[in-house]
């Protein structure tokens, strides 16, 4: 079982620090950090956000089935209850310097009765595929660190107005991120493009091998698995290559099965409809005619 971090304050001790000023805030200079020898790091989740810019980290960090790259780019994001694990070495390394950098914690708490507490959920960088660092230019870098540090200043003297303010700059941060998500696809296409591939691939055997059949519709979350990404990530790469999310490319394909079907076959639209994972004909008969404009016996009727 992993161990669980909940509190930002239990986050602090761990790493031999003091106690953060606010309870459901705080910046960590990561050169400030030295892992106290535990069991916890071998794998625990936290309860809390955290985004880091950070370099040269010594230690491995392991992030749902994946070990974080930190050689080619600076910026990650973990999300409360995601599985990691710390590989230390030798318990001497420990009192060594793991990089530097800067580690913003965000308990969900802080952000109760502002938007920001369900769309920040909504990030795909909050992801366990996205086992890369966002990449930053210089100046990037710069504009990220001032945010850190503004957030930092804020909460050293706490009135009426931090809260509000601190969210502002949250919110600033988790724009100029998804900016930097987005165009790491672009940067990426061969990787990208290889899932699109793969993806392609897995569609068409599952649907000409009928395994709808057996185990109905492909979902989104079949694909994210059977391609080692998760759901999210996978539509917005998707998104990002093509302008369709990883649902509509499922409904394209079944689609075009079932026109192939329809015309060089004599199976019954009920019969097509169960070949294809629907569980009742009306379900397919309302896709079909959503996508195309006509019904599927309209359809078939056009070839004869």
């Amino acid at each position: 079982m992993p161990e669980k971090i909940a509190t930002i304050s239990q986050f602090h001790r761990l790493l031999s620090l003091s106690e953060p000023l606010h309870p459901l805030v705080s910046l960590i200079r990561v050169s400030d950090m030295r892992f106290r020898y535990t069991p916890v790091w071998q794998r625990f989740f936290t309860g809390f956000y955290s985004i880091s810019m950070k370099r040269n980290v010594q230690a491995r960090v392991k992030y749902g089935r994946h070990y974080y790259d930190y050689d080619r780019g600076v910026m990650n994001f973990i999300a409360p209850r995601q599985i990691q694990s710390l590989e230390i070495e030798e318990i001497n390394a420990i009192n060594k310097e793991c990089g530097i950098g800067y580690a913003l914690q965000i308990h969900p708490d802080f952000l109760l009765g502002h938007r920001l507490a369900s769309d920040i959920q909504e990030f795909g960088f909050f992801s366990y595929a996205v086992n890369e660092a966002l990449h930053l230019s210089e100046k990037e870098e710069k504009n990220i660190e001032e945010i850190f540090l503004n957030i930092e200043e804020e909460y050293q003297h706490i009135d009426r107005h931090t809260e509000a303010i601190i969210i502002s700059q949250i919110e600033l941060l988790l724009s100029y991120s998804n900016r930097f998500y987005e165009r790491q696809f672009m940067t990426r296409k061969a990787v990208s493009h290889d899932i699109l591939i793969r993806m392609e691939q897995l569609l068409h055997n599952y649907f000409n091998r009928e395994k709808t059949l057996q185990n109905g519709l492909p979902t989104v979350e079949y694909l994210a698995g059977e391609l080692g990404v998760t759901p999210h990530y996978l539509s917005d790469m998707l998104r990002s290559l093509t302008g369709q999310n990883a649902q509509q490319h499922i409904h394209e394909k079944l689609i075009e099965k079932a026109k192939e079907y329809l015309t060089a076959s004599n199976l019954s639209v009920a019969e097509i409809a169960y070949r294809l994972g629907f569980e009742y004909p009306q379900s397919f008969h309302k896709l079909f005619k959503k996508k195309t404009s006509i019904s599927p016996l309209q359809f078939r009727m056009s070839f004869n």
